[in-house]
């Protein structure tokens, strides 16, 4: 059997190709972030965002990953987001229409593929 993958040309080749890949399937959709070191006053954890926005912490990565709010660490080198960002979002939630939610969501849902 092994004999005939190899015969196919799909057997050796196809497991260099496999090993030479630059990316992992199962990094697929990840991107490494570049994040800027802030101030304490101008950084806010990802569980203190969420409880400002009245979300849970899943929907505060996916803001991240959607480059609604914006990622930061702290001095501490601590993860978080910056303060602006949650400010942000919070008016953008505050007046938002229904139909511009739904337009928001629609387009994060496309985007996160």
């Amino acid at each position: 059997m092994d004999n005939r993958r190899k015969a196919k040309g799909g057997g050796v080749m196809s497991e260099r190709r496999r090993r030479g890949r630059s990316w992992s399937r199962g990094n697929r959709g990840y991107v490494l972030l570049k994040v800027d070191t802030v101030e304490d006053d101008a950084w806010m954890s990802q569980p203190e965002a969420a409880r400002r926005l009245g979300v849970t912490l899943v929907r505060v990565g996916m803001l991240i990953a959607n480059r609604r709010l914006i990622p930061a660490e702290n001095p501490a080198g601590q993860a978080g987001v910056t303060t602006v960002s949650v400010q942000a979002e919070g008016t953008w939630r505050a007046n938002a229409t229904k139909r511009a939610k739904w337009a928001r969501l629609l387009k994060d849902t496309i985007n996160w593929f």
